[in-house]
């Protein structure tokens, strides 16, 4: 054998690195990464930079570029106040210049499902650049998954009555977080087809504050045909969000909120031009509150609140998966201080001592009121209205804790369930078991079927009740799956009927 023939031959054998593929999006040539049997590319932008006079207006069509685009690293991440080690931001740095997304597709993909993350953080922070939300394994299910970064805290969602002024009346205005997610959905619809991807199939899925916004998305009139499917995960479901430019009892506006922030930076009466010349850091403090500041009803883009439109059936007739971790926000009691403390304070004597017993104690009720308030009873309340309009709908519970979970929660704290759905248990950073691995598989599994079909179910796993057939859940633990009627209902239904009553 010659030199050169052993060169060749020992080629074959050596593992090949990362590969640089090609395309074409509508803006231009792209240059990505392709290893071990998925592309990959990053950094691109799906809307212009909302900088100087584009700050706090709807996003632009993102610019054209000449030649050859990298497309191998993450881009900035949008401002944001320190990640406090969630996983769920990516690396830094930072800019405005942030309005980008991401894309992992099997080789050779053609027309298949497409999945949109939309991160959490309370609508303050993260971030669709962090490894845990890394699509190559739910890529390699059969899926085109796309991560996105949007603006947050009050670059995102603000208002003032002097960019009140300055704009046409009726003009979408507060909500630009949400209007650059369905940009990005746009953007999918144009030009997912070059990657592989079905811009008839696209399922959007977030968690947190990522998961209210996919129930945002779903009473967006803009949002309607951009998706297809959808999954909440933790996304609340029952909050009043602010109005943009009318106070009313317990719901201060967005406008007022954003006069508050002005005189407190000491801009009395400034101008549009004075707001849009402030360093963004300076709109990081004091952190804006994702009750009130960042949930708005802008009477355009968000037209209600979400709780109202799914129960007069104008939500999105798509199939839906949404569900609840089983300690959500263990650490938080309802004598705390902030907007989830002071959750129960509307309850009446009656209700409480109600409630107490039905938490069969202080404890218990101090243990999970917020949780249930906040998340669980909120879950079930838009799954029976989802079932009700005549929708396919999935609830689950998730119970998986890892065996090195440092926690006391007694159960799965809220945002936990992420490194499973993405089947990202590496990112982690402690050990987790064959256990969780088998979680893994199996949620991912779960989510990606639900992405090409709008149905769970299939491929011999343990079947997932559809909620308006049988109103029980699929409940996740470290045991595997087991569907059960929802848990606490005793007390889920007092909650609902306190609910009902502050929220007629």
């Amino acid at each position: 054998m010659s030199f050169a023939t052993l060169v060749v031959a020992l080629s074959l054998l050596i593992p090949s690195g990362p590969q640089s593929p090609e395309l074409v999006v509508q803006q231009g040539r792209l240059a990505g990464r392709s290893q071990d049997g998925v592309k990959s590319f990053a950094n691109i932008p799906y809307a212009a930079a909302p900088v100087g006079p584009l700050r706090w207006r709807p996003p632009h069509p993102a610019p054209t570029w000449p030649g050859l685009r990298d497309a191998t690293a993450p881009g900035p991440i949008c401002i944001q106040p320190p990640a406090n080690g969630d996983p769920g931001v990516g690396p830094l740095p930072m800019s405005e210049d942030c309005l980008t997304l991401n894309v992992w597709a099997p080789e050779g993909a053609e027309r298949l499902p497409v999945m949109l993350w939309i991160h959490g953080g309370g609508y303050n922070n993260g971030s669709g650049t962090a490894a845990l939300y890394d699509g190559s394994n739910l890529a390699r299910r059969g899926v085109v998954v796309v991560t996105i970064n949007y603006r947050l805290g009050r670059l995102g969602f603000f208002d003032h009555p002097a960019l009140a002024a300055e704009r046409p009346s009726g003009a979408p205005a507060g909500n630009y977080g949400v209007m650059d997610q369905i940009a990005a959905l746009e953007w999918v619809r144009d030009n997912i087809a070059t990657f592989g991807g079905d811009p008839d199939g696209v399922t959007i899925f977030g968690e947190s504050a990522g998961g209210a916004a996919v129930l945002q998305l779903m009473v967006a009139p803009s949002a309607r045909g951009l998706f297809h499917r959808a999954v909440v995960q933790s996304g609340l479901g029952r909050q009043r969000s602010a109005l943009l430019s009318d106070d009313r009892p317990g719901r201060p506006s967005a406008q007022s909120l954003g006069q508050v922030f002005a005189r407190g930076i000491g801009l009395e009466d400034p101008t549009a031009d004075q707001l849009r010349a402030l360093a963004p850091e300076r709109l990081l403090t004091p952190q804006p509150a994702f009750y009130s500041d960042n949930l708005i009803v802008d009477g355009a883009v968000v037209p209600e609140d979400v709780v109202e439109a799914f129960a007069a059936g104008r939500q999105a007739e798509v199939p839906l998966i949404l569900g609840t971790n089983s300690a959500e926000f263990w650490w938080i009691r309802p004598s705390d201080a902030g907007a989830y403390g002071r959750i129960d304070d509307s309850l009446t004597g009656a209700e409480r001592d109600a409630l107490v017993s039905a938490y069969e104690g202080q404890d218990g009720y101090d243990a999970s009121i917020v949780s249930d308030l906040v998340f669980n009873e909120p879950a079930r309340h838009l799954a029976r209205l989802h079932a009700r309009a005549g929708h396919p709908t999935f609830l689950y519970r998730f119970d998986v804790v890892a065996a090195s979970n440092p926690e006391p929660s007694g159960g799965a704290t809220h945002a936990s369930e992420r490194p499973y759905v993405f089947d990202n248990l590496h990112t982690v950073g402690r050990p987790m078991g064959e256990r969780d691995q088998r979680a893994a598989t199996l949620i991912a599994d779960y989510w990606t079927r639900f992405a090409a079909t709008g149905d769970p179910n299939g491929s011999r796993r343990p079947a997932w009740p559809d909620f308006g057939r049988q109103e029980q859940l699929m409940e996740f633990g470290n045991d595997g799956p087991v569907v059960r009627p929802v848990p606490h209902d005793q007390r889920l239904d007092l909650i609902e009927a306190f609910y009902r009553r502050v929220q007629p």
